[in-house]
């Protein structure tokens, strides 16, 4: 346990940026499952309503150091690239 009285407002302070980062961390698996379940049902405008949402949310997380700004950008290409193939069979 911290005896100094700044170790005590460091853990005070730890501890709410651990839920806050917590809660957003859960929000953005929530839009990459709605997401994911989308593109398996093949509707793609559903899809791309929770693909602006999930971006919006990394894109956040990135700049809060949340994730590495190369992470959010990796997510994002690859539920793009999902997203995409869903047009492909149609036109083929």
């Amino acid at each position: 346990m911290a005896n100094l009285r700044s170790s005590k407002k460091d853990i005070r302070r730890t501890e709410r940026r651990k839920e806050r980062n917590s809660q957003d961390r859960t929000e953005i698996r929530t839009y990459a499952r709605g997401l994911l379940k989308a593109i398996k049902s093949g509707n793609k405008e559903e899809a791309l309503g929770f693909f602006s949402k999930y971006a919006s949310k990394i894109d956040r997380a990135a700049k809060t150091n949340l994730i590495h700004k190369k992470n959010a950008d990796r997510k994002k290409a690859r539920m793009a690239a999902k997203i995409n193939l869903l047009a492909k069979p149609a036109s083929a």
